[in-house]
């Protein structure tokens, strides 16, 4: 039975420990060549988990850490995962200017197929920032030669949530042309909608959360999308002096990450983005399970 349903979408943020927005303050650019890099030994452990469940993803593999560690992203690709942009210096989009934006994802993309020898046509923003203010930046994506775009969270949260945007696969019509956006899977309870696409939500919420978002889409025949970072399968990873509030978001739950992806991978089939939507990249047809529609110019596709 669990090999008729539809494979959900596993992917990866890859990243360094050190690199998230939520340390920002208190680690600069200039301090990541002095930390010690772990980010290749935890994808090792991804890749040998995702190997012994006969699943495949898509690591969308930072710019920086491909250029410090190029083995890294062919390693990736060599497995048979899906290799994605995940922009330069792990930047929320909010921040650049246009031309900043174009440089992050045009010089990673390049970086990239240099290094794995197979086009990229896929991009994550870091903390999911592609936020309705900075729309433009899907002009941008469908101009460097981008597919597909996973970077919208359908929550209520401050810096990343868009709680009106659309919860399912859907396409983007744009002035430069259409993407097709892949957003977190999320859940309802009571009218109310929850995150529980992993990250942090798996570490430290219920697995139940998660479980049940990634059921609700095999019960209705779609696939969701799925993440994780390196560093919350890396419980022995150095602790940096932050915050209160993100150090317990950070370290919380590490040692809760890995037995809950095994059981995930486990209870259900994973592949990577290219495979979940192969035919709607291939051909351009509405994701399967949503109605056909319109849109002008400029305007996301409603649903």
């Amino acid at each position: 039975m669990r090999g008729k349903d539809p494979p959900q979408a596993f992917t990866v943020d890859v990243e360094e420990y050190f690199q998230v927005n939520a340390f920002a303050d208190e680690v600069s650019r200039d301090q990541w060549t002095s930390l010690p890099s772990r980010v290749a030994g935890s994808v090792d452990s991804l890749l040998d988990m995702l190997g012994r469940h006969h699943a495949t993803g898509t690591f969308f593999v930072l710019g920086w850490v491909a250029e410090r560690l190029p083995d890294l992203p062919r390693r990736i690709s060599d497995a048979g995962h899906e290799v994605a942009s995940h922009g330069w210096w792990h930047r929320r989009i909010p921040t650049l200017t246009r031309d900043e934006f174009r440089t992050e994802i045009r010089d990673s993309k390049a970086r990239l197929e240099d290094l794995t020898g197979r086009p990229v046509t896929g991009f994550r923003a870091p903390s999911f920032s592609l936020l309705p203010s900075v729309e433009w930046a899907y002009d941008i994506l469908i101009e460097e030669g981008y597919a597909y775009d996973s970077s919208v969270f359908p929550i209520r949260r401050r810096n990343y949530g868009n709680p009106r945007a659309n919860p399912r696969a859907h396409r983007v019509v744009r002035d430069a042309g259409t993407i097709l956006e892949l957003p977190m899977a999320t859940t309802s309870f009571a009218g109310i909608r929850f995150p529980a696409a992993g990250g942090a939500y798996l570490r430290l919420l219920p697995f139940g959360i998660t479980r049940r978002a990634v059921r609700e889409h095999t019960t209705r025949g779609d696939s969701g999308v799925f993440y994780t970072h390196p560093w919350e399968v890396d419980p022995d990873q150095p602790r940096l002096a932050v915050p209160l509030l993100p150090r317990l978001r950070h370290y919380g739950g590490l040692s809760r990450t890995g037995p809950r992806l095994e059981r995930l991978l486990s209870n259900f089939r994973f592949a990577s983005i290219m495979e979940c939507f192969r035919e709607e990249l291939s051909s351009g047809d509405e994701p399967a399970g949503l109605p056909a529609a319109s849109a002008g110019p400029g305007t996301p596709i409603a649903r």
